[in-house]
């Protein structure tokens, strides 16, 4: 095989460095021997894989904080949507909370009842979401021909705190429920 004039012997050179010396500094004095041979042409390149695993964990950490935040903001959204959901449900229900208290349910029955009713839907939503995520992975790996792999105890822990935020955000439409006046929520039909 004959090559060109232009072509070049080497296309490419590993090397192995001692313990004692750092990456970046034998990365330099590299560069600096291969610029002189090549009369300060800059026809190399060098890679160094510590600085590529340094650069890759940066962008693995900027990924987890902008995934972090678009997980907060949509517990927050869902969380007011919850909120909402209940607030209409206690102004509907208005006379029902009133017959409670009429027959001696207490404030607490009331927030208890509004909370296990927030709870439910939560965890209702949580497993659907769940079961959609899980499903929408498999498409995708079948298309892109990867392997899925989840965890059930983080999935647990992903629909905790889906119930935990909801039923936070469940306390005030629980405790307005629960103080509505019995005489006046029975004649509010």
């Amino acid at each position: 095989m004959r090559l060109s004039p232009l072509a070049s012997e080497l296309s490419s050179l590993k090397l192995k460095i001692g313990t004692s010396v750092s990456p970046g500094e034998a990365a330099r004095a590299v560069e600096h021997l291969l610029n002189q041979r090549h009369g300060g042409q800059e026809d190399t390149r060098i890679v160094v894989p510590a600085r590529l695993l340094a650069q890759q964990r940066q962008t693995q950490r900027i990924f987890t904080i902008v995934m972090s935040a678009v997980a907060g903001i949509s517990l927050l959204v869902g969380g007011i949507g919850i909120m909402n959901i209940m607030l209409a449900s206690v102004l509907e229900r208005k006379s029902e909370i009133g017959l409670l208290r009429a027959v001696g349910a207490t404030q607490m029955d009331v927030v208890r009842q509004f909370l296990v009713e927030t709870a439910v839907i939560a965890l209702m939503g949580a497993l659907a979401g769940v079961a959609l995520g899980i499903a929408i992975a498999y498409v995708i790996a079948a298309f892109a021909d990867w392997s899925v792999a989840w965890s059930v105890p983080t999935i647990a822990l992903a629909v905790g705190v889906c119930v935990s935020i909801a039923v936070g955000f469940g306390v005030y439409p629980s405790l307005s429920a629960a103080r509505l006046d019995p005489v006046e929520a029975l004649q509010s039909e």
